[in-house]
This record gives C-alpha cells, sequence and structure tokens, in this order.
C-alpha cells in the first residue's frame, strides 16, 4: 500500500499509542528473533534492529532487484498483537506500511532503492524502532527506540 511518508508516520504513532499495552518483562529472557525469509530468495539482511523484549525488524536488500524490503518479527508467536513494518526510500513521494494484528510477523514490504538512503522501522505493542538515513554509505544512521 503506498501513502505519503508523513500520513504513514502519523498513522504508525498514533496506532502503537492507541494499541499499546504495558507488559512486565518475563523473568525469562525471550530467544532474538531470526530473520524468517518472508522477503523471499535473494534478499540479504543488511541491518536491524531490535524491538525492546518483543523481536526484531529486519532491513533486507536483492542487488539483482536493487530492491529493499522490511519485516518485522516476534521473538516468539501467540496471541495476534499490534505490530508494524515501515519503509521509505530517500526522495521517493510514497512510503511502505504494514500494520495490523499478527501472530508472527509484519510485512514484508518492498519498495525500490538503489543507490538510495532508507528510513525504515518497527514495531510491536507497546516497544518501536525507527532508522532514519540508512543504508547509503556515505550519511551515519539515526536510530530512535521507543516504549510507549
Amino acid at each position: 500500500m503506498k501513502i505519503s511518508r508523513y500520513v504513514a508516520a502519523t498513522a504508525v504513532l498514533a496506532s502503537a499509542v492507541a494499541g499499546s499495552v504495558v507488559l512486565a518483562p518475563s523473568a525469562s529472557a525471550a530467544a532474538k528473533a531470526a530473520y524468517n525469509g518472508a522477503c523471499g530468495s535473494g534478499y540479504k539482511v543488511v541491518n536491524s534492529a531490535p524491538i525492546g523484549t518483543q523481536g526484531t525488524v529486519f532491513l533486507t536488500y536483492n542487488s539483482a532487484k536493487g530492491k529493499n524490503c522490511v519485516v518485522t518479527v516476534r521473538n516468539s508467536t501467540g496471541a495476534a498483537k499490534n505490530m508494524f513494518a515501515y519503509l521509505y526510500v530517500n526522495g521517493s513521494e510514497d512510503s511502505q506500511l504494514d500494520e495490523g494484528l499478527y501472530t508472527s510477523y509484519a510485512g514484508p514490504i518492498y519498495d525500490y532503492g538503489r543507490g538510495k538512503c532508507v528510513d525504515w522501522a518497527g514495531g510491536i505493542d507497546n516497544q518501536s524502532t525507527f532508522t532514519y538515513g540508512s543504508n547509503c554509505a556515505s550519511l551515519k544512521e539515526h536510530r530512535v527506540t521507543k516504549g510507549w
């Protein structure tokens, strides 16, 4: 689904706040989420960021197609939770967003971005992470992780 970057960011923040639930951490640490291959063949993980204690968001890239893909993966499956995956290729008119109630992962979402910086994000329940200006070689990324 293509929507404007600003509408997407607003929707992501509003849904994260509206769907948040404050959870106490469990006594035993959950296993870290592994990339699940949801983007398909030819996509390799080029970056990732933990989403608090809930899971991990993965940025993958297919060099043959010049496409980026983002998927948010939970540490463990279970009852459906509010999750999102977000991708914006700098200079494009539209961003990509997949948001809803999922039991294991949100996404995959794709956009062409050969030679471009990307902003990408993921969230699970009350925790999210946003990375801006990433994977463009000449600029350093800026990552913001928040619990809502």
